[in-house]
């Protein structure tokens, strides 16, 4: 993580110069500079490489190489640098497939200028830049949707889970923040989050967007209902 002081270094990769151009005009702020513009996946992570950004706001769906197939390769290639998927759609299979590649966000391309820079920002610092509820809608769509990029798949370390910890998994599953999770169960907000740091580890899982995936995926809840399974 880079100092508090420091601008973040901001990459924008969309194959329509217009909405690039409407995103370089909401990050001219003095906490920015946008050091590079991209037409395609392809161009983005060869620009990325180029200029180290601290974060990418990348389109899902582009020529050459799409969002996903770039944010892949910019997770294993450059684990320093964030991305924030963007999609035309709140509900896109292609948002949850950026998300399991690596992505630490997803905004809808209607968003503000304000709930963009917000983004931004909560991706550098490390954070799921995704609404808890709008997280569990777009997964629960995706994997009750006919068609995917992957098979669902089963979570080899489910099983290393305290009864304890697959608790806060399901809640945070559920779509429930820290706060929530909290009050819930009757235990501290800092216990949730040393709870949740555990889990993170034993799934092998980078953030809260990936941890909500693998709990979709391993049954523990269930599409729709988002009940427990079992």
């Amino acid at each position: 993580m880079t100092e508090p002081s420091e601008r973040i270094r901001v990459l924008i990769a969309d194959d329509q110069p217009l909405v690039r151009r409407g995103v370089a005009l909401a990050l001219n702020h003095d906490q920015f500079d946008v050091v590079a513009e991209a037409d395609n996946g392809q161009r983005a992570v060869e620009l990325a490489h180029q200029h180290r950004p601290h974060v990418v706001v990348m389109d899902i769906r582009m020529p050459v190489l799409d969002g996903v197939q770039a944010t892949e390769r910019l997770t294993r290639e450059l684990p320093t640098c964030r991305v924030l998927a963007l999609s035309t759609f709140d509900m896109d299979e292609y948002v949850v497939a950026a998300l399991r590649a690596g992505a630490c966000g997803f905004l809808p391309k209607d968003a503000s200028p304000e709930e963009l820079v917000a983004a931004v920002r909560t991706v550098h610092t490390g954070e799921a830049a995704v609404a808890p509820r709008l997280l569990t809608r777009l997964i629960s769509a995706y994997v009750t949707a006919p068609r995917r990029p992957q098979p669902p798949s089963p979570v080899p370390s489910m099983g290393k889970l305290t009864p304890r910890e697959v608790e806060v998994w399901h809640r945070l599953a559920t779509g429930l923040d820290n706060a929530e999770i909290a009050s819930a169960m009757g235990i501290s907000a800092s216990t949730v989050k040393n709870h949740i740091t555990s889990i993170f580890a034993k799934l092998s899982v980078r953030d809260r967007a990936q941890a909500v995936i693998a709990a979709y995926e391993s049954g523990l809840v269930e599409a729709r209902s988002a009940s427990p399974v079992g």
